[in-house]
C-alpha cells in the first residue's frame, strides 16, 4: 500500500467534524478510511460506511477482524434525495448516541453522483455545505469520500467548498480548507435565485388566500393531469398545503402557486410576500422543540425530491420538485 494520510481525531467530541477526502485509487480510499475505522471502533464510536459496493467489499477485506463492527450501506440505497438523506443520517446520529452507550458516530458519507442532471448536482453540492449548519452540534465525524477517477471536475471542485477541512492523497491541507464556504456566508456561493423552468405544454397558476380547500383542490386536479401517480401526490399535497399555510400564518396572509411539468419532473413555486429573509438551507436543520421556524420546511424537504428556497426583497419562493419515474 502506497503512503497516504491517516485522519488525525479532531480535538472535541461534541460537535461536527465535517471532512472531505479526494482520492485517485484504492489504496488512497484505504489509507484514510480504515484507520478512521479502527480508531474509531477502539474509542468506541459507532461506525457507519455508505459508498459503493466495490468500496464496501474493499473495506471489509481491509479491515478483516474487525469488518463486522462496522454497519455499511450501499450508497445508491442511500442517497436518494437530499432532505431525506439528511434525515436519516439525523436519526442515525439520534439512535446511536441516545442512549449513552456512543459518545461519538463516524460516517463515511461517498454521495451519489452519477446519472445526476446540473440541478440535481447543484442541489447535492448545496446539500454537503448544508450538512456544516445542519449538524454543527452533533457528535459526529464525518467523511465524504470523492473519486477522482470518474467524478467529473466541477463535483470534486464543489468537495473543496463544502467541506472545512480537506484530505487529499498526497496529504492533508491545513486544518481549514482554502476554498471552504461557510454555508452562512452572506453573499455566498451558496446564495442564488432561481432559474428559469421550460414548462411542457401551460403552466397553471392559483392565487390563494386564507381558505386553503381551494389550494388543495387545484394541486389534486392538475398534477394528476400532468402524470403524477397516486403516492406522489400525497406527498405534494402535504408538501404544498404546508408551504400554503406558513403563507397565510407568517407571510403576508396570502400566495401565488405555480405549477407545471418540465420534461421527467413537476414543478411547484409557491410564492408569498414578506418582509422576513429566509436562509438558503432553511429546512435542512433537524426541528428541535426550541427552534422557532423551519419545522413545516425539515418536513416539506422529506416530501420532495429537490427543493430550493429563494427570498427577494418583498417575496419569498419556495420551489418543489418531484421527478417522475
Amino acid at each position: 500500500m502506497t503512503n497516504t494520510p491517516t485522519l488525525n481525531a479532531p480535538h472535541s467530541e461534541q460537535g461536527l467534524t465535517h471532512q472531505g477526502l479526494i482520492y485517485g485509487s484504492d489504496e488512497e480510499f484505504l489509507g484514510a478510511t480504515v484507520p478512521f475505522c479502527l480508531d474509531g471502533l477502539d474509542r468506541g464510536d459507532a461506525v457507519l460506511a455508505v459508498t459503493t459496493d466495490a468500496n464496501i467489499g474493499l473495506l471489509r477485506q481491509a479491515l478483516d477482524g474487525a469488518a463486522d463492527q462496522v454497519e455499511y450501506i450501499d450508497a445508491d440505497d442511500w442517497y436518494k434525495t437530499p432532505g431525506r438523506t439528511l434525515g436519516a443520517y439525523y436519526r442515525y446520529v439520534d439512535r446511536r448516541t441516545a442512549d449513552g452507550r456512543h459518545r461519538r458516530v463516524r460516517v463515511i458519507g461517498e454521495p451519489v453522483w452519477h446519472g445526476r442532471d446540473p440541478l440535481e448536482q447543484t442541489e447535492w453540492t448545496r446539500y454537503e455545505a448544508a450538512i456544516n449548519v445542519a449538524f454543527a452540534d452533533c457528535p459526529a465525524w464525518i467523511v465524504c469520500p470523492y473519486d477522482t477517477r470518474v467524478l467529473p471536475r466541477e463535483v470534486v471542485d464543489g468537495a473543496r467548498r463544502t467541506h472545512p477541512q480537506l484530505w487529499t492523497g498526497a496529504g492533508p491541507t491545513p486544518d481549514r480548507s482554502s476554498h471552504y464556504a461557510a454555508p452562512d456566508t452572506v453573499g455566498g456561493p451558496w446564495e442564488r435565485g432561481l432559474s428559469p423552468v421550460t414548462a411542457d405544454g401551460e403552466e397553471a397558476v392559483l392565487c390563494f388566500g386564507a381558505d386553503l380547500a381551494p389550494v388543495r383542490a387545484f394541486v389534486a386536479r392538475k398534477a394528476a393531469s400532468l402524470g403524477m401517480p397516486d403516492e406522489g401526490l400525497r406527498r405534494m399535497l402535504f408538501a404544498v398545503n404546508e408551504l400554503a399555510t406558513n403563507a397565510v400564518q407568517h407571510g403576508g396572509g396570502n400566495g401565488r402557486l405555480l405549477l407545471r411539468r418540465a420534461g421527467r419532473r413537476i414543478v411547484c413555486d409557491v410564492t408569498n410576500p414578506t418582509r422576513a429573509a429566509i436562509d438558503w438551507y432553511a429546512g435542512y436543520l433537524p426541528p428541535e422543540p426550541d427552534r422557532p421556524r423551519g419545522h413545516g420546511l425539515w418536513a416539506v424537504r422529506q416530501m420532495c425530491d429537490l427543493t430550493e428556497v429563494d427570498t427577494g426583497p418583498d417575496t419569498t419562493t419556495v420551489r418543489l420538485h418531484w421527478t417522475l419515474t
